[in-house]
């Protein structure tokens, strides 16, 4: 190689990388696979059932205020919506556990991670069946309730 007056090398000419413009991506912009819908989902459930607690924390604590007003409270929880509300609740604590032991698998497992649709087509499968299996009696409790009759 020829040597300039310094005494160092000549600077070589720099090849251009090869880079190939993106594939087009599918579904929104974090692609919409799996793995980022359950994250969406264990969030919304997770801050869900945190509200959940916050309030059922409060409505307890009104017993240390009056017995009357904490019976006045319970007796609101005995309503069609707060009934499907419970509903919405056990959907939410359901996905949120069966979730988070697919993200411990996936931590924890040495093939986890390469299983993880796997893994979340379980869940969804597992939470479909606990759903199947609490929902209807829960309705018919809500529609007997509505209708005024007592709940069996």
């Amino acid at each position: 190689m020829p040597e300039n007056s310094a005494g160092t090398l000549a600077p070589q000419p720099v090849a251009k990388p090869k880079i190939k413009p993106p594939r087009r991506l599918a579904g929104t912009l974090y692609r919409g696979r799996e793995g980022m819908w359950s994250w969406v989902l264990h969030r919304i459930t997770g801050v869900s059932i945190y509200f959940f607690l916050l309030v059922h924390i409060l409505d307890t604590s009104v017993v240390r205020i009056s017995p009357q007003a904490y019976n006045a409270v319970i007796d609101q929880y005995k309503t069609p919506i707060m009934g499907l509300g419970e509903l919405a609740l056990v959907i939410a604590i359901g996905y949120h556990a069966l979730n988070g032991l697919r993200i411990i698998l996936i931590d924890f497992w040495s093939v986890g991670a390469r299983h993880q649709r796997l893994l979340f087509i379980i869940v969804i499968l597992l939470w479909i069946v606990l759903v199947a299996g609490f929902a209807p009696r829960q309705i018919s409790n809500i529609i007997l309730e509505a209708t005024g009759h007592p709940s069996a």
